[in-house]
């Protein structure tokens, strides 16, 4: 697959989500206390993210 999710743990010992497409980091998230935490942000962006809009501050 060319795109994941990927839960780790940070430096500060949070859990993290960042998204990955062929190998290349696109984003990370804020850190969370529980790994519960981090898969309800993955949930939330694959819910949310569909119908997101676009900004353009350029």
């Amino acid at each position: 697959m060319a795109h994941k999710f990927e839960i780790y743990k940070d430096k500060k010992g949070e859990f993290r989500v960042r998204f990955k497409h062929n190998s290349e980091i696109m984003f990370s998230t804020e850190g969370y206390k529980s790994k519960s935490s981090a898969k309800n942000a993955i949930a939330s962006i694959i819910k949310n993210g569909p119908g997101a809009e676009v900004e353009d501050n350029s």
